[in-house]
């Protein structure tokens, strides 16, 4: 119980940003990953950096598509569809043009920013 009211403060925290902080810190997140894909390859960096990824962007589609249901199922469906996302915007890159690093980065980039507008589109939504 203890874990699902950390999880419901963590989304609170993360959906109430009125000053874009966790938007940029998602795309922070994708510059950490385009450096180690260029640089470094380090396992672990790459691994942190996409959890905070998926936390971020998942608690973002959560609240923006399955507002009325339990904090966990929000984040569970919530990472569905940033996975459903990740996947078509990556499918039409690679129809468009091949996948490469600068591509997956734009690809991130691309969901992070559509998780980001469309929790803000819901959060004004319910503000009027």
């Amino acid at each position: 119980m203890k874990n699902l009211s950390e999880l419901s403060s963590i989304e609170k925290l993360i959906i109430r940003d009125n000053k874009f902080l966790f938007t940029a810190l998602s795309f922070a997140t994708v510059f950490l990953c385009f450096l180690n894909l260029s640089l470094s390859n380090l396992p672990l960096l790459g691994t942190i950096a996409t959890l905070a990824y998926f936390l971020i962007n998942g608690i973002f589609l959560g609240h923006a598509f399955f507002e009325k249901e339990d904090a966990f199922f929000r984040f569970m469906f919530g990472v569905l569809l940033l996975i459903m996302l990740l996947g078509f915007v990556g499918w039409l890159a690679v129809i468009i043009y091949n996948l490469d690093v600068f591509r997956f980065t734009l690809v991130l980039l691309i969901v992070a920013t559509l998780s980001s507008l469309s929790n803000r589109r819901v959060k004004s939504k319910n503000a009027t």
